[in-house]
């Protein structure tokens, strides 16, 4: 966990540093003075960017939600800190909405509510399954990450923006290693029956 919280970090760290290097508009005040309240890319992220971007940010909301909630119901600290980190996720995808002009797909909504209606369908479909048992909360966290993964795979096939990358190699990086931990746990889960 230490490793990629240091991870995550880098890639913050990262996309800061290619604030300076990328043209700004800073809005809210004249350019070059003052505080402001958000910072622009003056370079528009392609339609494609745009879809991705878009649907990541709902999609690292989903599986913030969902884990948010197992946790409620099987007090399984596992979910408890995957929620935390998906929180993360979140906010990182949240930047790059900011810095490319995307509009937020997820704002004002509350958890378990998505712009997306399949988002809204599989909500309601893997909250039913994973209320029923702790071996199928963790097989839906299973299903969740290993579908992150490949939308991932996908969305940074449709990006040529370096910090785009980063953040998406990060999730990636994430994904991959809370799917390890929902099947170590469910491994001992059902070594224990």
């Amino acid at each position: 966990m230490r490793h990629f919280t240091n991870r995550f970090l880098w890639v913050a760290a990262l996309l800061a540093a290619s604030t300076a290097s990328r043209p700004l508009l800073a809005q809210g005040g004249p350019a070059g003075g003052g505080s402001a309240c958000c910072i622009v890319s003056t370079q528009a992220a392609t339609a494609e960017e745009a879809k991705w971007l878009s649907f990541m940010r709902e999609e690292e909301k989903f599986a913030r939600d969902v884990y948010a909630q197992l946790f409620s119901k099987w007090k399984l600290r596992l979910f408890d800190n995957i929620s935390r980190a998906e929180q993360r996720h979140y906010e990182a995808v949240g930047v790059l909405l900011t810095r490319y002009a995307v509009a937020d797909p997820a704002s004002g909504l509350p958890a378990g509510v998505y712009s997306d209606a399949r988002l809204n369908a599989l909500y309601a479909t893997l909250m039913g399954q994973g209320l029923t048992s702790i071996q199928e909360a963790l097989a839906v966290g299973i299903a969740i990450e290993k579908q992150d993964v490949s939308d991932l795979e996908s969305a940074l096939k449709e990006t040529a923006g370096t910090d785009i990358k980063a953040v998406y190699a990060n999730l990636m990086t994430g994904s991959l290693s809370h799917l390890e931990s929902f099947e170590h746990v469910l491994e001992i889960t059902q070594a224990l029956q």
